[in-house]
């Protein structure tokens, strides 16, 4: 039996992304074939700049301190998704759930920091009625689905909900009272609702890659009141998809209900338009290499052991990255940019200045690492490799660890987008 792994596919995104598939929990003998999401991001290729990327992060992590400085039968299922490239909603990857008889579709973000699915409720307060992303928003009504039920307070679910803090029932609440929740981010906003179950509906891709509708129960956040930033019109979802370890998220349901196995990857692209694929279930593929991940912790933690730049390992004592309360290396989906531990970024940052081509210019534009170059990036800048346990290497092409930024006197402005984690030790692999 194989520990918890994350493969380590691909590195992507403008501001480093990996390419992972988490087994949350052990294989079962006779693996299921994998179910998939198309993704697309909401991260424009060129030219944003790196203040609002961080700041977006600062506020998404404001409330969790990991980032320092100011505050059985199975398949392929394939959901489109749209994106913007609005400033203030960068970097974040959608994709579309359809829930309820009849059934309809929901936008909403893929997030691996958190863990349940919730959707906008009818009626919703504070619940934006439009959306500046181009797409239409739905409202979940679970009176007007013939298949929809609410979870009560007596109901098992709740109660391992209770215990993690993923669900509210007051004490003088009877057993039929709804199971509820309120969920507040980083960045000051929150949402609250209660639990409903309605049907999931999906395609499996067999073995055989013949494709079937199929449909599961699920239990899901029913949202009536927002506040903060998800009140914004021009920032406007549906909802947030958690793909967290929590018993409730749509993972560990589709695990227990026999659907698929306890396990997911997701592959985010970072050139030209975006998007990718996130699968739900194992992927059997030749090229994938394997790293557990470190069990027992509420993030996906992996333990990475070094970094290189042009093959050349650099001093940083490893142990800067070994998991802790204070310390690890966290893979999180919805978090834009990558942060190093605040001890191994300035040796990280100056081995890419000793290493690049002798034609680029070195500067820092607003706090931020920047070059000035007519060159190709490739050419021009070294490749960045991280090692992670059980020998993996993952390399990291110059594209996907700079931003373009700008042009100046007919070079191209580009800056690290890797951040330091300012007095934190906590390394972040965002999306």
């Amino acid at each position: 039996m194989r520990p918890p792994e994350i493969a380590v596919a691909v590195a992507a995104a403008a501001a480093a992304v990996l390419a992972l598939a988490a087994a949350l929990s052990e294989k079962a003998e006779a693996a299921p074939s994998p179910a998939a999401l198309r993704l697309e991001r909401a991260l424009p290729p060129k030219g944003m700049p790196v203040e609002h990327l961080r700041e977006r992060d600062r506020a998404r992590h404001g409330g969790r301190g990991l980032l320092g400085g100011s505050p059985a039968v199975a398949g392929v299922v394939d959901f489109p998704v749209e994106g913007s490239a609005n400033p203030f909603m960068v970097g974040l990857y959608f994709t579309r759930v359809k829930l309820g008889n009849p059934p309809k579709e929901y936008f909403v973000q893929i997030d691996t920091g958190s863990d349940i699915l919730w959707v906008a409720c009818s009626p919703c307060a504070g619940c934006p009625a439009s959306s500046g992303l181009n797409i239409q928003l739905e409202f979940f009504n679970p009176d007007t689905s013939s298949t929809s039920s609410r979870i009560p307070c007596s109901d098992d679910r709740c109660t391992a909900a209770l215990q993690t803090g993923e669900a509210l029932c007051q004490t003088s609440d009877s057993p039929s009272s709804p199971c509820g929740y309120t969920f507040m981010y980083g960045d000051g906003s929150g949402t609250s609702g209660y639990y409903v179950s309605d049907t999931m509906y999906f395609d499996t891709v067999m073995g055989n890659e013949q494709t079937t509708n199929s449909s599961a129960s699920i239990v899901f956040g029913c949202s009536n009141s927002q506040s903060g930033d998800l009140t914004k019109t021009d920032r406007a979802i549906d909802g947030i998809f958690g793909f967290g370890q929590h018993q409730l998220s749509v993972v560990s349901q589709l695990n227990s209900l026999g659907v698929s196995p306890k396990v997911f990857s997701h592959c985010l692209k970072g050139s030209d338009n975006g998007g990718g694929i996130l699968v739900l279930g194992e992927i059997v593929e030749p090229g994938l290499v394997y790293t557990p991940l470190v069990p027992s912790q509420p993030h996906y933690n992996l333990n990475m052991e070094g970094i290189a730049v042009n093959g050349q390992k650099l001093p940083i004592d490893s142990s800067l990255f070994t998991t802790s309360k204070t310390q690890g290396t966290i893979v999180d989906s919805g978090t834009t940019l990558a942060y190093l531990a605040d001890g191994a970024y300035d040796l990280f940052v100056n081995a890419i200045i000793a290493a690049v081509s002798p034609s680029v210019r070195t500067l820092v534009s607003k706090g931020n690492q920047c070059f000035a170059t007519s060159s190709s990036v490739d050419l021009s800048f070294p490749t960045v490799t991280l090692y992670f346990m059980g020998g993996v290497a993952m390399t990291v092409k110059p594209e996907n660890y700079l931003l373009q930024q700008a042009s100046i006197d007919n070079n191209v402005l580009w800056c690290i987008g890797w951040q330091r984690n300012q007095g934190q030790e906590i390394t972040i692999l965002g999306g």
